[in-house]
C-alpha cells in the first residue's frame, strides 16, 4: 500500500475515532515548501491532536497552476510535507477539490489559510463538510510568500 494513500489515512481516522481524538484535515499544492507553508502548518496542528494533509497530485497541480507546474514530484511533496512535525500524515488526491475524501474522513476540523473565507471553500467541499459537521477553522497566511512568488522571483535571476 502507498505509504501516501487515502486507504492509509481513513484507516488511521478511525483509530483516532477510537481514541477520542480530534483530527483536522487541510490541503494544497505544497510545491515548493517554503516557511510560509510551515506556519499554517503549525497552526493547523495546534487545532487538533492529529493532522492530515491532502496533497494535490501532480495532474491536479498542472490543472490548477498550469503546464510548468508542479516544480516537485507529488513524492517528493509528499515525503516533505510528512516530514514535518506537525503533520501525521500525507494522502495524494486526483481531484481539484477534495469534498470525497472529506466525506470519507469526516474530520472534527478543516483547516484553511484565512486567503479564504467559508464562502471561498469550494461549494461541492462546503457541503460534504456540513454533511460531516466538520468544524471549518482558518489560520494565517505569512504574507507575500508563496510557491508562485519564489518561482517569478528565480526567473528573475540567473541561477
Amino acid at each position: 500500500m502507498n505509504e501516501f494513500s487515502l486507504q492509509k489515512a481513513i484507516e488511521t481516522r478511525g483509530e483516532a475515532r477510537k481514541k477520542g481524538m480530534v483530527f483536522a484535515l487541510t490541503n494544497g499544492c505544497f510545491d515548493i515548501l517554503h516557511a510560509g507553508h510551515a506556519f499554517s502548518l503549525n497552526k493547523a496542528s495546534e487545532l487538533g491532536d492529529m493532522l492530515f494533509v491532502g496533497l494535490n497530485s501532480d495532474k491536479s497541480v498542472k490543472e490548477i497552476k498550469g503546464n510548468q507546474r508542479p516544480i516537485n514530484s507529488q513524492d517528493l511533496r509528499a515525503y516533505l510535507l510528512n516530514s514535518l512535525e506537525a503533520v501525521n500524515g500525507v494522502f495524494i488526491f486526483e481531484t481539484q477539490n477534495l469534498a470525497k475524501e472529506i466525506l470519507l474522513l469526516e474530520p472534527d476540523i478543516y483547516v484553511k489559510s484565512d486567503d479564504y473565507s467559508y464562502e471561498t471553500i469550494n461549494a461541492e467541499e462546503r457541503e460534504a463538510l456540513r454533511k460531516v459537521g466538520a468544524q471549518v477553522q482558518f489560520v494565517p497566511l505569512m504574507k507575500d510568500l508563496s510557491s508562485s512568488l519564489i518561482i517569478e522571483k528565480m526567473k528573475g535571476q540567473s541561477i
